[in-house]
């Protein structure tokens, strides 16, 4: 071919990601779907953003403010800090994209940990670094000494996200800051905390604070988990000013449209409705934790809005069968955790529809004891009974 694509790219594989409901609905003749697969809020965006952002598109025919000076005014008095500390990205992902553009090259470095978010390992692709993963724990945690050890002159990155995706897990603050006392200066750490809102742990870091502090951190947030808006597309981060220079040289202009800064913004002052959002995630977290007990799986310990179910068995047919039934969930396998499912918290009536269809497409291969089968009867019987008929 007459045009040359850069190999380290054609070496990449598009990102995975949850299958949209309107797809599933036209592969296979649904009309009652049910998404459980990307980690998104089922109680939709607040109120007021809605209002914020109709209002904006009135004003469509002009380009967004390009500095999103009032979004950044309102994230700097909330969280205390100096507006030139400040990022704005098209959701975190472009964050993440532009930060490798500023910091990697080839012969250079990224290190993470083994399986964290997918989108990192894009950042050191792009630009032809190399990527270093580094295992987790057995208890599916970063773990940070072996992290240290793995930094080299040419490291450039560390990426933790905290909490992690798709483990769930967190590093404490002990952890995090013996890890960044050992770190050499020319290191910036990226801690990825786009579900810090549902963390209640308190031993959990804010990683602004190290901002504050003055450390080569950068700490990234968002607004498309615990606020809703996954569909306008704004992250944010913090970090040193001379940092936040860079990045916004480096990034496109008009990244974050007009709409959804305007949204992110009346989102910010809606207490009540990430309240109800935490008090619902939390609710949810209890019921699937207890029934993925009954049903006899294991899960991993969740700060999230979802959970790593371990099935003990090939995923994927079972994830397969849960489509067929109109659940969407993520199989683990694309996410480097094969054998587990990962879903996410939704109302409970979405969850009661999970657990019902799960049970009906991997309990006839389980009932292997008396115990096991008395404690699942009746949940059985009632996924046979009131969930639709899968199609062919």
């Amino acid at each position: 071919m007459p045009f040359a694509i850069r190999p380290n790219i054609l070496r990449m594989q598009p990102y995975p990601p949850g299958k949209p409901i309107e797809e599933v609905q036209r592969e296979l003749g649904l009309t009652d779907v049910v998404k459980l697969a990307s980690n998104e809020n089922p109680l939709g965006p607040s109120p007021l953003a809605v209002q914020a952002m109709v209002k904006a598109a009135r004003d469509t025919n002009f380009y967004p403010d390009a500095r999103g000076w009032a979004l950044k005014q309102k994230l700097a008095t909330r969280f205390g800090v100096s507006v030139e500390t400040v990022m704005l990205g098209n959701g975190s992902d472009e964050i993440i994209g532009v930060l490798g553009s500023i910091f990697l090259e080839p012969g250079t470095e990224l290190l993470m940990g083994d399986p964290s978010f997918l989108r990192y390992d894009a950042a050191a692709d792009v630009n032809a670094a190399k990527l270093v993963k580094v295992p987790l724990t057995a208890d599916w945690r970063h773990d940070l000494p072996a992290m240290v050890r793995a930094v080299t002159d040419q490291t450039r990155l560390v990426f933790i996200a905290n909490p992690n995706n798709p483990t769930g897990t967190i590093v404490t603050k002990k952890e995090l800051d013996s890890f960044l006392g050992d770190l050499p200066d020319h290191v910036v750490t990226v801690l990825d905390e786009a579900y810090a809102e549902f963390v209640s742990d308190s031993g959990y870091p804010d990683g602004i604070e190290y901002v504050k502090e003055g450390k080569s951190v950068i700490a990234l947030r968002t607004f498309s988990k615990a606020y809703g808006l996954a569909g306008a597309r704004v992250g944010y981060g913090f970090a040193l000013s001379a940092i936040v220079q860079a990045y916004n040289s480096a990034r496109p202009p008009f990244d974050v449209n007009s709409l959804a800064q305007s949204g992110a913004i009346a989102a910010l002052d809606d207490d009540e409705h990430l309240g109800a959002t935490l008090a619902n995630n939390a609710i949810g977290l209890e019921q699937v934790i207890r029934e993925m007990t009954v049903l006899g799986f294991e899960t991993i310990a969740s700060h999230t809005n979802f959970v790593c179910v371990r099935l003990l068995q090939d995923e994927l047919p079972v994830c397969d069968a849960l489509l067929r039934q109109g659940v969407i969930v993520r199989p683990g396998t694309p996410l480097g955790m094969p054998g587990f499912l990962r879903v996410s918290i939704g109302t409970k009536s979405e969850l009661d529809r999970f657990v019902t269809a799960l049970a009906q497409a991997v309990l006839p291969s389980r009932l292997q004891s008396p115990a096991l089968q008395s404690s699942v009867e009746p949940l059985h019987s009632k996924a046979e009974s009131s969930l639709c008929t899968p199609k062919p």
